[in-house]
């Protein structure tokens, strides 16, 4: 329930929930903006995690044995799960899952900039699991606290899924890195090309993320892009130590005043073109993305003439 113009008492109960930290539901009354603002959020997310099923995906069949395939054919729908909870979640503030995603092909709706970056080597199976997981990690947990229900519980088991799929890329890395010279090179060039547009994920900088405040005065986001931002960098700097690689930064070097690390200057003028549509694999994400689409639309025409029929043989 929500309307342009606030009932004083609804308002007030809304911003009294928000403020005790307690969850904001679907049929609770919203500002229309709040509403609004999550449908957009929720829906990038969902967005991120089905075209996020195409880079790794296009491994399943080239991965090195069965225990390889086996392991990314189950990450691979792992994600298209979370691309469920989320529509779902999206779904009870009004947005139906089709609209949505015509919104995605139509590219009024974004997903993830990391997902417009080809995967070149099966070493980027694992860096896609190393450091996109990680950094959607220091993103998705503090969301398990978010200010609306169906969001946050959803959060709760996409977070300890992706956390496995976080420690799978990493072992695969190791893996690799205890094998040939061929292999560790490929490691180390896949961790080259990833390890800025893993940075890139976290959004744009806070001085320039124009939804940042509102989103976290509703409690929507807890943290801002760079404070999330800062961790992953802290939190990746002694995994690459212990992985042997190292990080495609010069500039990196610890602070002792800020007890955390320095890192360079993210090139925004690229996340900003890949943003826009103009990244390697924009094109060939949505194209990939709308031709399933229309191939599905047989089932989902079945599906909705069987459950038509089914009501009707129960009256």
């Amino acid at each position: 329930m929500s309307s342009a113009v606030a009932d004083p008492t609804l308002a007030a109960r809304f911003e009294a929930t928000v403020a005790a930290k307690e969850r904001i539901e679907p049929r609770d009354w919203m500002p229309d903006a709040y509403r609004k603002t999550l449908i957009r959020q929720v829906a990038q997310h969902a967005h991120s995690e089905i075209i996020g099923m195409q880079p790794e995906g296009n491994w399943i069949g080239r991965a090195p044995s069965l225990r390889r395939k086996a392991i990314l054919l189950a990450k691979v729908q792992d994600e298209a799960g979370h691309g469920l909870y989320l529509y779902s979640a999206a779904e009870t503030l009004g947005a139906s899952r089709q609209e949505l995603t015509d919104l995605l092909i139509s590219g009024a709706q974004k997903y993830s900039s990391i997902f417009n970056y080809p995967t070149l080597t099966y070493a980027d199976v694992g860096t896609i699991g190393w450091l996109v997981d990680g950094a959607a990690i220091c993103n998705q947990v503090p969301l398990c606290r978010t200010s609306f229900g169906p969001y946050g519980r959803a959060m709760i088991r996409i977070c300890k899924e992706e956390s496995f799929h976080q420690r799978q890329g990493y072992e695969l890395l190791m893996t690799m890195m205890r094998g040939t010279d061929a292999q560790r090179a490929m490691v180390q060039e896949s961790v080259n090309r990833f390890w800025w547009p893993a940075l890139m994920m976290f959004g744009p900088p806070d001085d320039a993320s124009p939804n940042t405040e509102q989103s976290m005065a509703w409690g929507i986001k807890t943290h801002t892009n760079d404070e999330l931002r800062q961790r992953f960098v802290d939190m990746s700097i002694p995994q690459a130590k212990a992985l042997g690689v190292t990080l495609p930064d010069p500039d990196l070097k610890w602070n002792e005043h800020r007890q955390s690390h320095d890192f360079g200057e993210i090139d925004w003028d690229e996340f900003r073109a890949v943003v826009k549509g103009d990244g390697p694999c924009n094109a060939q994400r949505i194209a990939h993305r709308r031709k399933a689409r229309d191939e599905g639309a047989w089932v989902r025409e079945a599906a909705t003439a069987f459950a038509s029929k089914q009501k009707e043989l129960t009256r």
